[in-house]
């Protein structure tokens, strides 16, 4: 392993610290929407206990709200799992973008940094890597942040969440997106990354128009990451 990937594969408390910092901003806005996770899985009839519990071990917004969508007096497993799986399909191709990185840390280090994974702390450390710094500790403290802010949310949620039943009212599903769309402008430019981020665009849109709900994330992912890899191929 060179000097260089050695650099980027550290981790330590200090950097964990660093990243917990640096993702709190982001991490008030993700409480909001665990604040409203809260509120309309209680809605729905689901025990405290049960919806805390839902947002401590799963961890997945996008799912667990779709998952309250099919909760009822009767549950079809089928439809549930299969929903569920392709909303966080997207997190295979998150964990390979990593596995340069990850492949040199320990089993526990490196499954610990994967369960708390998200869209935000995996777009800012793929920023810190493609201008060769460290991201680790963006991931993974970042990710806790992300984590501790979603579980308490979900709290208030459970007893203050009528203050903000509609997020969208003021504008705050835009943030996520609004983010995002920093870390790909601030993020390494080129003629690969655009085609890339061209043909995932392009691709999900037309899934979101022409495919069942929630297929654009996977469709959008998967031809992302084979023109990269196709194009990855093709350099010398």
């Amino acid at each position: 392993m060179s000097k260089i990937d050695q650099e980027l594969s550290e981790l330590n408390s200090t950097l964990i610290w660093q990243g917990f910092k640096s993702l709190l901003p982001i991490s008030i806005f993700v409480a909001i929407f665990g604040a409203a996770f809260g509120l309309a899985a209680i809605q729905t009839g689901l025990e405290p206990l049960s919806i805390i519990s839902m947002s401590t071990f799963v961890f997945a917004g996008a799912a667990q709200f779709a998952t309250l969508e099919l909760w009822g007096h009767s549950i079809s497993l089928i439809p549930l799992l299969v929903t569920v799986f392709f909303i966080n399909a997207r997190h295979i191709l998150m964990g390979a973008s990593l596995y340069p990185w990850l492949k040199h840390l320990s089993p526990i280090k490196r499954y610990s940094i994967l369960l708390v994974i998200s869209d935000a702390n995996w777009a800012f450390s793929q920023q810190a890597f493609q201008i060769k710094k460290q991201g680790l500790g963006i991931l993974f403290g970042g990710g806790i942040a992300l984590w501790l802010f979603w579980i308490i949310g979900t709290c208030l949620g459970l007893y203050f969440g009528s203050a903000i039943k509609n997020p969208s009212q003021f504008g705050l599903d835009m943030v996520m997106a609004c983010f995002l769309l920093t870390m790909v402008i601030g993020g390494e430019k080129n003629s690969r990354i655009i085609c890339i981020w061209t043909a995932a665009a392009i691709s999900s849109l037309l899934a979101y128009w022409y495919l069942p709900e929630n297929t654009h994330v996977v469709v959008g992912a998967l031809v992302g990451g084979i023109v990269g890899m196709v194009l990855k191929d093709k350099q010398p």
